[in-house]
């Protein structure tokens, strides 16, 4: 095996193995790294594993060389740390990756940021990019949803921190996640892993790989997970948030001569939970009347749909909630790919990948988050189909290397969605004051069915050149020129009835010989029909340059400048409109985002290469950042996605990792970020200042307006059309976040067999957290620490250990959201995952 071999030979020691606490946070080539191949081996045998004076070795700027010598940033994880730490998806890297935040309330409602930027927060639109790029195989997947799959057969994880994009794939501005899964083998073997724990959690495993002929070999994985969920609707007496997850990956190499490979691979993923609602986590006073916030509200409805109402809870860790309406969240998603490799001679190879994926969600939401029926359907069912055709020719000279590529994405979505009310909205919703308010039938069964459609095209040319200036010195320069255009469609078209019991009305469609009714236009304020067809297109210069100076050969540094952008976007999810009706035009598209980048570091191994330290510096400026608004100052409330003039991002961070003996490694990481909007002045208000009346306010600017405002949380106060939060911190970044951890292995016989005995620990850290578009008061996620540990017996066949995860039971929220149906000050939360346990059964063949 020619890992193996290296690592025999002193090459790689250094890397996190699956039987050896590793260097966690190893770092890694910037761009290049897609194509990067960590070779590390971790030896059931202690005896093969050498106590230092390895490294890593890596490919990624298409020669190998030390992990070490490359100047960027990238931490890399391995399969065997993923599994002995229960990684069996992104959301749970973010415990061990500390610069990684990952928020979701379902599939498609999911972002990933790296040092706080990434993604608009806390609002869904089909018509913008993200700032992190997933890549599997070197495949691109545009929808964070599509690439929420259960871990398979995964060789390793690379985390790029900082602007991707002048050496593969698609352009991104906050980095990439780049996972490898392992390669068909012409050597016959395979592997299983069984897990059980509580909360009825069972995890399945199983890859066979072989050859099929002399220049043919296969290889097939499978995994299934399930449990059960971790809140209790006491409305329908089941437990929601479940796990219920079926994935299936093969792959066939195929390998006529030496010089020449082609990869073919494809996979099946289905994740079909019992989920998902977020429970009551708190309420707050907002500046509505106080017969429209959430305690009136209750009152209104006694007994109704239970004795016990108006709440199932008043601590939100009780883990309950009374959600009414139907919940699901299907999310089916597979792909097919070819990747060919063609060695033109020593110096030139040919890379070409072809892919295809497809996503289909079908999801059931309960958006008022009560027990009573104020929405009954907020559905967006969504059909995607992206094909993407990446080219690239590497190229190595006498002194210097290079690479240039070609780049093609197109991507079709079509989402068809369902908004409808139920006999509890014209409480609710309208205003108690009004007579209609007391009429349930006024706003029961108003349906919008929305037709949302994109067509998104992008291609570019990218290349990036080594130039090794001396034997110390590589300066690398690299370029990228790109070209977006996105054609959209937005269809939202409301019907229904309206009966006092004397006279029915048809809903608001426009046009109609009631649209100017009385009632109409009370329910124009729930819901209104909207049609309008954005398109955008743009031409864009991207280009960055690294330069890395060896002071000795165990110490490097480095730096980096890197301009860059996130594509334009279109507004898919309704728009602010005039006093008429009419979509506002002006806010249907959303400005770039241009990004300048530095970065500064050092990489230092000691201790006989049994020690590594890195530091990273960085600081990012961008212009024209996508962000989350509402639009209070052209009369209407309703969010949608514009750009905040300035935002920064800057920190550092740091990463220590041991192994002193082949007994016993430890590492820590830990990262500063201060991540800021520093010039965001029209941000919408917080729930704390929304809901009031706009009595003598007067908009001027974009903005600046006259009038006075209330006190946050007076209720019945006036409220500002927007806010300044400029020298705010983003939302969803911690400005404190660590990982840390440790094990201790003893060799040991057990009925005969040789082997080691473990004990590992690994925890994690991050300080509390703004969870909403604008801080607010409401909604500062406090911040929290997770404590795992594991034990267990391991040989060069099997492994068997038991782990806790959570050991010390922390209470904590993943995300606080302020609930949707006006300003009622109801807090919704996603509560994370109680101490979880089990035991884990792996055997290699």
């Amino acid at each position: 095996m020619r890992v193996k071999n290296l690592l025999r030979a002193g090459a790689a020691s250094f890397a996190f193995a699956p039987f050896a606490m590793p260097a966690f946070a190893t770092e890694s080539s910037g761009p290049e790294t897609a194509a990067a191949e960590v070779l590390a081996y971790a030896p059931a045998d202690a005896d093969q594993a050498p106590a230092g004076g390895g490294d890593i070795v890596v490919t990624a700027r298409r020669r190998s060389e030390n992990v070490q010598s490359v100047p960027i940033a990238v931490s890399v994880v391995d399969a065997g740390r993923l599994e002995a730490q229960g990684t069996f998806n992104i959301s749970r890297l973010t415990q061990i990756q500390p610069t990684l935040q990952f928020y979701t309330q379902n599939p498609r409602n999911t972002f990933i940021n790296i040092r706080g930027i990434g993604a608009p927060f806390g609002l869904t639109n089909d018509g913008f990019e993200q700032g992190v790029g997933i890549y599997i195989d070197d495949v691109y997947y545009n929808r964070i949803a599509s690439a929420t799959l259960d871990f398979v057969d995964v060789q390793q994880i690379e985390t790029l921190r900082g602007p991707q994009g002048t050496l593969y794939g698609k352009n991104t501005t906050a980095g990439a996640i780049n996972i490898t899964t392992t390669p068909p083998s012409f050597d016959f073997g395979g592997k299983a892993e069984v897990t059980l724990g509580n909360l009825n959690f069972k995890q399945g495993k199983a890859t066979i790989t072989g050859p099929l002929s002399d220049t043919l070999a296969a290889r097939i994985s499978a995994s299934t997970t399930s449990r059960r969920g971790t809140i209790f609707n006491v409305a329908t007496n089941t437990y929601i948030q479940s796990i219920d997850n079926i994935g299936v990956r093969g792959a066939l190499l195929w390998k006529p001569k030496s010089d020449l490979s082609v990869t073919l691979s494809g996979d099946w993923n289905l994740q079909d939970p019992i989920c998902c609602a977020l429970p009551f986590y708190s309420y707050g006073k907002t500046q509505r009347a106080v017969n429209r916030q959430l305690p009136a509200l209750l009152s209104y409805f006694p007994g109704y749909p239970r004795a016990d109402y108006p709440l199932p809870n008043v601590d939100p860790f009780d883990r309950l909630t009374d959600v009414d309406a139907q919940l699901a969240a299907r999310n089916e998603h597979g792909g097919l790919s070819a990747k060919a490799l063609w060695d033109l001679d020593e110096s030139n190879t040919i890379t070409s990948i072809t892919a295809w994926r497809y996503w289909d969600w079908g999801p059931a939401n309960d958006r008022d988050y009560t027990g009573l029926p104020v929405y009954t359907k907020v559905n967006n069912p969504t059909k995607q189909n992206q094909y993407t055709q990446e080219l690239r020719w590497n190229h190595k000279g006498s002194g210097y290397d290079f690479v240039i590529g070609l780049f093609g994405f197109h991507q079709s979505i079509r989402t068809s969605g369902i908004q409808q009310t139920g006999s509890a909205a014209s409480k609710w919703l309208l205003n108690p004051t009004n007579a209609l308010s007391n009429n349930p039938n006024v706003a029961n069964n108003l349906v919008a069915v929305n037709d949302i459609r994109l067509d998104n095209t992008s291609a570019a040319l990218f290349g990036k050149l080594n130039w090794d200036v001396t034997d110390a010195l590589v300066i690398s320069p690299g370029i990228r020129v790109n070209y977006d255009r996105k054609k959209g469609l937005y269809n939202s078209t409301v019907t229904g009835n309206a009966s006092d019991g004397t006279r029915q009305v048809v809903s608001p469609v426009p046009g109609s010989p009631y649209y100017s009714d009385p009632w109409i236009t009370q329910l124009r304020g729930i819901q209104a029909s909207q049609f309008f067809e954005p398109t955008f297109s743009a031409w864009n210069l991207s280009y960055d340059l690294n330069v890395r100076y060896k002071i000795t050969p165990d110490i490097n540094v480095y730096a980096t400048y890197a301009r860059s952008f996130k594509t334009g976007g279109i507004n898919l999810n309704g728009v602010p409109a005039d006093a008429n009706g009419v979509p506002i035009a002006s806010v249907f598209t959303i400005k770039p985002e241009k990004v300048d980048h530095f970065e500064a570091g050092f990489k230092t191994q000691f201790w006989d290469r049994k020690a590594t330290f890195n530091v990273t510096g960085f600081w990012t400026e961008i212009k024209d950042f996508q962000a989350s608004v509402s639009n209070g100052q052209l009369g209407t409330v309703r969010g949608y996605l514009a750009n905040a003039e300035k935002v920064r991002s800057r920190g550092i961070e740091a990463d220590l990792s041991l192994r002193p003996s082949d007994r016993f490694s430890t590492y820590a990481n830990v990262a500063y970020t201060d991540a800021t909007f520093e010039k965001f002045c029209d941000a919408p208000p917080p729930p704390e200042l929304s809901g009031g009346s706009s009595t003598g306010i007067v908009v001027t600017g974009k903005c600046t307006y006259t009038g006075t405002i209330g006190a946050p949380g007076t209720p019945g106060a006036v409220s500002p059309p927007f806010v300044d939060i400029s020298g705010s911190p983003l939302p969803g970044v911690s400005k404190w976040a660590a990982a840390w951890g440790a094990e201790f292995n003893l060799p040991t016989p057990i009925f005969g067999e040789e082997g080691q005995a473990y004990f590992g620990y690994d925890a994690s850290y991050r300080s509390s957290w703004s969870s909403n578009p604008s801080p607010s008061i409401y909604t500062n996620v406090p911040g929290y620490s997770l404590h795992n540990f594991r034990v267990g017996f391991r040989t060069d066949r099997f492994d068997i250990f038991g782990w806790v995860r959570n050991a010390f039971d922390q209470d904590y929220a993943e995300l606080l959201l302020a609930g949707t149906g006006g300003n009622t000050g109801l807090i919704a939360g996603q509560i994370g995952d109680p101490r979880t346990f089990g035991g884990t059964i792996k055997a290699t063949f």
